[in-house]
């Protein structure tokens, strides 16, 4: 029986893992790989009525409970909420976090975002994507001899340039388990972000049919994905099929870790192929 993949995921974070990735976690759980979710900060300032150690605490508990529907290992860092940046402390930890779990993957937020946060985590994985090589950085932690694969998480920015369509994972037969890892961030998915987006009296009361609602907003995100990525989906899965898809996952592949050959494809995403 061969190894299983360890995937890791550092987001910003606690809920951005699963709204970006959380397909790919299903379906790498379900095939019996290990998967961790990092938020690299602690999400203490998500919310528009109380914010510090309380929804920190919170928002803990919500991420172990999203990563628990899946079977995966969640981890939320102690960084600050809108006020990350890529310092040399920060980069160390991820060194030290990359070499210890020794990921055959790794998904991160790419450089370029909206959010200053998520920016940060990109350049601090881009900048220990080659010291995790070097021993004289985190001496007390073993090197990794070579650098895992690295993919950007997916989003809908286009400057400097759109996310490229490096790897499409199917997500249709998971979108409910998607949903499912969300709903756990009640904070977020219910209460702060439709605030943030003007949309707070259209959630429904605890006891509505919340979960509809909520796949019915986080539909509009693979909505743009799959109208954006069209012609791609054709070309890859066929005109019948790629005409109709709806939910997708796309995935970037960064120059800076191992480059994804044939066979590391074939291992990482063959569940993933037109066939």
């Amino acid at each position: 029986m061969n190894e299983p993949l360890r995937l890791l995921i550092l987001g910003a974070h606690p809920d951005d893992p699963e709204f970006h990735a959380g397909g790919l976690e299903t379906i790498y759980r379900q095939r019996g790989h290990i998967v961790k979710l990092v938020s690299v900060t602690n999400g203490e300032a998500g919310h528009h009525e109380y914010w510090g150690p309380s929804l920190v605490e919170r928002r803990r508990v919500e991420a172990t409970a999203a990563a628990g529907v899946i079977g995966a290992i969640s981890e939320v860092w102690d960084y600050p909420d809108g006020r990350l940046e890529p310092t040399l402390d920060a980069r160390m930890r991820v060194i030290r976090e990359i070499r210890e779990f020794k990921p055959d993957l790794v998904l991160t937020h790419r450089p370029d975002d909206y959010h200053p946060d998520h920016r940060a985590v990109g350049h601090l994985v881009r900048d220990a994507s080659y010291l995790i090589t070097v021993p004289g950085i985190v001496p007390d932690v073993p090197i990794l001899h070579r650098s895992p694969i690295i993919g950007y998480l997916p989003d809908h920015f286009t400057r400097p340039y759109p996310l490229a369509p490096d790897v499409i994972v199917d997500v249709t037969a998971h979108v409910s388990t998607i949903v499912e890892m969300l709903a756990c961030h009640e904070s977020q998915f219910y209460e702060w972000l439709p605030f943030n987006q003007g949309t707070l009296e259209q959630v429904p009361a605890p006891e509505g049919n919340r979960k509809h609602w909520l796949r019915q907003w986080y539909s509009q995100w693979f909505h743009v994905t799959t109208d954006r990525y069209r012609e791609e989906l054709i070309h890859q899965f066929g005109q019948q099929r790629g005409e109709t898809m709806q939910f997708v996952e796309i995935f970037e592949i960064s120059e800076y870790g191992s480059p994804l050959d044939e066979t590391s494809r074939d291992r990482l995403f063959g569940f993933a192929t037109s066939s």
